[in-house]
């Protein structure tokens, strides 16, 4: 996916988020207790921590609701039981759809996403069934309206810190990383007060799917947005070229 497109689809959930903020906090209140329970409540020695952090302060989470939210799942340690679950599937025309999740009932929200598939007329696959399609990358979208960086300047310090690949759109900068230098790069950007619209580890489409009957496009809107609405999906990914 290209920064641009990546960057257009962060403005468009933002301004849905923007309406209800409770999702995408439950999303990230999720992936704190998570990263505390395996690394600890200290970011300092849990880089998990820390970047799920900048994922919260980029979609503007009050610094007092992280740190609730770190104190809780900290408190609670031994009660959080949230499980990763990923599932693969087709939508229309046969455009590949990744699933993320994290839940404390994998049978709800297995019925919950496959439900979301089966009402935009698409399937549940078998484990690996487009994930081949996929690459697994750190990807780093940069607003250029909100970074005043000369973009030399940035590609040096992503590229120093570990970085594959810099790539300048119309309105945005990505960067691209091993998903083990993800946090690494990240972190050298934050420290040079580099703003970041997003910042995660991404499933990037090798190649992207056309549609063009309104049929096909109306059926994988309503799936990605069923999808969008449940508390248990992380992410979604897709290879539907919008």
């Amino acid at each position: 996916m290209s920064g641009h497109s990546k960057f257009a689809n962060i403005k468009h959930k933002k301004e849905k988020n923007d309406a209800k903020k409770g999702k995408i906090f439950t999303v990230i209140g999720r992936e704190i207790a998570v990263a505390v329970k395996e690394g600890g409540a200290d970011p300092a020695n849990n880089s998990r921590l820390r970047d799920v952090i900048a994922k919260a302060k980029a979609n503007n989470m009050p610094n007092d609701t992280i740190e609730r939210g770190i104190k809780k799942a900290a408190g609670d340690a031994g009660s959080v039981n949230y499980v990763q679950i990923t599932y693969e599937g087709y939508g229309p025309s046969g455009v590949a759809i990744i699933v993320e999740a994290l839940t404390d009932n994998k049978n709800r929200t297995a019925g919950n996403v496959r439900s979301a598939f089966t009402k935009g007329n698409g399937s549940i696959g078998t484990q690996g069934c487009v994930s081949y399609m996929f690459d697994k990358k750190g990807q780093i979208i940069i607003d250029k309206e909100e970074c005043e960086m000369d973009a030399d300047d940035l590609m040096m310090i992503a590229l120093d810190a570990g970085a594959e690949d810099f790539e300048e759109q119309e309105d945005s900068y990505e960067i691209l990383t091993d998903p083990d230098e993800f946090s690494t790069v990240r972190e050298a950007l934050e420290a040079e007060g580099v703003p970041m619209a997003d910042a995660s580890v991404s499933m990037i489409p090798q190649t992207m799917v056309e549609l063009t009957n309104p049929d096909d496009i109306k059926s994988l809107q309503k799936t990605l947005d069923l999808l969008d609405e449940d508390d248990d999906v992380q992410e979604v990914f897709h290879n539907w070229d919008e």
